[in-house]
């Protein structure tokens, strides 16, 4: 029988719309997010429980994270469907997470003389996560002083030498601040070098941590804490557990303490005279 509600035999057959390219997210391929324009090289990958994601990094130094969906990113402005590239077995890094190029894999230098000091915990947490290749490569201690108030102890005790420098890394060094006195007179052989940031976490780029911009905290509440309230992350330590785990290279850092440490590792390992 006919149907004689049928489709219409002479309309033209539905085509099925083009799939978009599957396009392998190499690192330093540059998209564009088809959402927002957001335009950059791929930096990284991350996997949550939402999905493939892709760190892209503009021409800005600025970083941020996109779903990896069908036909999410623009090349030359065709749209693409960027997929995790497949492991090609195991490959030595090109970089190390400082920029530095990645040596032969070797036993780590022994000790220097020289040495680093930071004030705190998270400061030299933080030199170990972008800058432990470099370091032990060189063979370079970095010491914690447990608050900068200890410098002058620590110093005393180091000796400093020109075969035995010390470099000191301060966060907040400012005109007319206690850490500004406090490394006024630290004698020869000792290089301070520091960051505008109240603290070594101001000096993770807001985008890496996922927020616009780090909260102003006023003046008498403990930063960190005053942090952890404002941008609901729970207790300090839990806040440094997001903090921490958002660097993973250098690109997460803002320019002032990686010029400061860079300073100071070429300070240290520069031969005596």
């Amino acid at each position: 029988m006919d149907d004689r509600y049928g489709r219409d035999v002479l309309a033209q057959p539905r085509r099925a719309k083009p799939k978009a390219p599957e396009v392998a997210a190499e690192r330093d391929l540059v998209v564009e997010d088809a959402g927002t324009g957001f335009c950059g090289a791929v930096v990284g990958w991350e996997k949550t429980y939402a999905g493939d994601m892709v760190r892209l990094e503009d021409r800005h130094g600025a970083t941020r994270v996109f779903h990896m969906f069908p036909a999410a990113f623009l090349i030359d402005g065709k749209p693409v469907t960027l997929v995790r590239p497949k492991t090609r077995g195991p490959v030595a890094a090109q970089q190390t997470a400082s920029g530095s190029r990645a040596a032969p894999k070797q036993r780590a230098r022994t000790a220097r003389a020289s040495r680093i000091f930071v004030e705190g915990v998270h400061d030299a947490t933080l030199l170990e996560r972008v800058w432990g290749d470099d370091l032990r490569a060189e063979g370079v201690v970095v010491e914690s002083l447990d608050g900068l108030d200890n410098l002058d102890e620590a110093l005393t005790a180091f000796e400093p030498a020109s075969h035995r420098r010390a470099g000191v890394l301060v966060d907040h060094l400012v005109a007319g601040t206690k850490e500004e006195r406090l490394t006024a007179e630290v004698g020869p052989h000792v290089l301070v070098c520091g960051h505008p940031y109240v603290d070594v976490w101001q000096a993770v780029k807001p985008s890496s941590v996922g927020i616009e911009a780090w909260p102003v905290i006023p003046m008498g509440t403990d930063w960190k804490t005053g942090i952890c309230d404002a941008l609901g992350w729970g207790t300090p330590q839990d806040g440094w557990r997001r903090v921490l785990g958002a660097v993973g290279s250098f690109r997460d850092l803002e320019v002032p303490l990686l010029r400061s440490v860079e300073q100071l590792i070429d300070f240290v390992t520069e031969p005596a005279e």
